[in-house]
């Protein structure tokens, strides 16, 4: 038998220990080997048994979890999964816990909790299992560019068409992102780069209900375009950056000449929802040659054959590398299904693909 994966648990909450102790040990492949109700206590338990992996509670006395996880990153890094609370506040400290360096999180229920951790026993593990091959690395808070002003507009405020290098391209191009754990820190090394008359930009990164909106303001304080969540019926403009609210499907359309996005409440697929593989079908459909795909961090096959169609009908596709990623399997499988034109490590994804439509707009400008 294989190595069983070894877990800590730290929660402030001995109901919540208990809980997550008792799911983690039903598992064949895992086993609770101790359980901590505050950082100090779990710092000492680290240092004696060596986990794989830890689960991290926010809210706990002496030392909150983000400061926890703050040290622990950066003196021994570490597979960690937090458990968050689903409240506005629980969503902006678990942004900050991806950016510090957590694997992925797990929303806590705030009522029914002994049943609803139950409920969730199945994504806890699988995220467990995923956190213990992940490749682990220390997180970096980025602060907004010190070159690029703060965006002066608000999020969600429709802007004029961009006019500069890439404006004659903007409005018919599209770039489409999928991406699930680690996503979150892949997207804004994406994003940051993109100029204010950047093509529109959708974006599904498996997240679920209540974190999107926290997700999006974070990412719209750092960028030169706009970042939101996507409204159902809404013009895709370009400048800005719309991502999949959680829970809820996303896809592009068309009316007249112009993009809109549609939000729905339609079925998981691939267990998924917000799916990758349902932005990417309707980009397929919708943008053909002038969309740009973008396969990112993440566990499973989300979106590879759906990348696949958009690269048969004419798109060209960018793909993380292994080297970069903190999980490989999404863009393994856009790789396998012959989905990728160039495989690149992700601080260079935004370079190429400026460079590429630069050179679009170059040989617009030529025809003039």
């Amino acid at each position: 038998m294989s190595k069983k994966i070894r877990v800590v648990v730290v929660d402030d909450s001995a109901l919540v220990r208990s809980l997550l102790a008792e799911i983690i040990n039903r598992q064949r492949d895992m086993e609770c080997i101790g359980t901590a109700n505050d950082p100090l206590i779990a710092r000492e338990m680290i240092r004696e048994l060596n986990p794989d992996v830890i689960t991290l509670d926010v809210e706990m006395p002496r030392m909150d979890g983000i400061d926890f996880l703050g040290r622990l990153m950066r003196l021994r890094p570490m597979p960690v999964v937090m458990i968050s609370t689903l409240t506005e506040r629980g969503a902006e400290v678990t942004m900050k816990a991806l950016e510090l360096g957590a694997i992925d999180f797990v929303a806590k229920p705030r009522v029914g909790l002994a049943s609803g951790l139950n409920e969730l026993a199945e994504q806890i593990v699988d995220k467990i299992r995923v956190a213990a091959v992940a490749q682990v690395r220390r997180g970096v808070v980025r602060e907004a560019p010190a070159q690029v002003p703060a965006p002066l507009h608000a999020a969600g405020v429709a802007q004029p068409p961009a006019t500069g290098l890439l404006g004659r391209l903007s409005t018919e191009k599209l770039i489409c992102i999928g991406a699930s754990t680690g996503g979150t820190e892949a997207i804004k090394e994406v994003l940051v780069q993109m100029p204010a008359d950047s093509p529109a930009i959708v974006i599904t990164q498996h997240m679920p209900p209540g974190f999107t909106t926290s997700f999006a303001a974070r990412l719209n304080g750092l960028c030169q375009i706009t970042v939101k969540e996507a409204v159902n019926g809404e013009r895709i403009l370009p400048g800005h950056a719309y991502i999949a609210p959680g829970g809820k499907q996303f896809h592009v359309a068309r009316s007249g000449a112009n993009y809109v996005a549609v939000v729905d409440d339609g079925p998981a697929v691939n267990r998924h929802k917000p799916s990758v593989e349902v932005l990417f079908k309707s980009a397929a459909a919708v943008v053909g040659r002038n969309a740009f795909g973008i396969m990112l961090t993440g566990m499973g096959n989300d979106g590879a054959a759906a990348m696949r169609e958009m690269k048969d009908a004419g798109s060209y596709n960018y793909v993380q590398d292994e080297a970069s990623c903190i999980v490989f399997g999404m863009p393994r499988e856009a790789i396998a299904h012959g989905a990728a034109d160039e495989v690149l490590p992700l601080n260079q994804i935004a370079g190429a693909l400026l460079a590429r439509l630069r050179g679009s707009s170059d040989r617009v400008l030529h025809r003039i």
